[in-house]
């Protein structure tokens, strides 16, 4: 069975609520590969004015809006593996 969301084709779970949302899961957790320091600072510079335009939207009376930011601010607080073992060699403990 083929699921489409605003006429795109959802490939998976993740996807489907990342088009359903309309949040770039992406932006607010991190990618899951590494990224320099200037890559993270300028992706959570633009996750904290897309987080401000979301709260601004609720506040004024969009109710949707309003769970994105909570989903949205949710996900800044979680940590990808791959990021949390950043500076180890996957599977070995050693420092790369």
């Amino acid at each position: 069975m083929r699921t489409f969301v605003a006429g795109h084709e959802a490939r998976g779970d993740f996807e489907f609520a990342e088009l359903a949302l309309g949040i770039d899961v992406d932006l607010f957790r991190g990618p899951l590969e590494s990224e320099t320091d200037g890559e993270r600072a300028a992706r959570e510079d633009a996750a904290r004015d897309v987080l401000a335009d979301l709260r601004a939207e609720a506040e004024a009376g969009d109710e949707i809006a309003g769970w994105d930011a909570l989903y949205a601010d949710a996900l800044t607080r979680t940590v990808p593996f791959l990021r949390a073992a950043r500076g180890y060699r996957a599977g070995t403990g050693e420092a790369a």
